[in-house]
């Protein structure tokens, strides 16, 4: 048989489990907001990088033609 205070154990208990069940809800929006803001930052930063390389490929080749203009004039 259960006493009142068994009783008293359960509902407290079924409380609790519902407050940490809505904190678990809320953890997990928090998370999608924070790998959305991740992914966001990490696509433009993957953007970046291939405008850095592309850079990089013009700069080199324009400084190799100016290395041949060099050489060829000291001929």
């Amino acid at each position: 048989m259960m006493t009142s205070e068994d009783i008293k154990r359960l509902h407290k208990g079924s409380a609790d489990l519902e407050e940490r069940i809505e904190q678990l809800e809320k953890q997990k929006e928090l998370l999608k907001a924070a790998c959305k803001k991740a992914a966001t930052r990490i696509k433009d930063l993957e953007d970046h990088q291939k405008t850095l390389i592309k850079d990089i490929d013009r700069l080199s080749e324009y400084n190799q033609n100016l290395e041949l203009i060099a050489r060829g004039s000291k001929k």
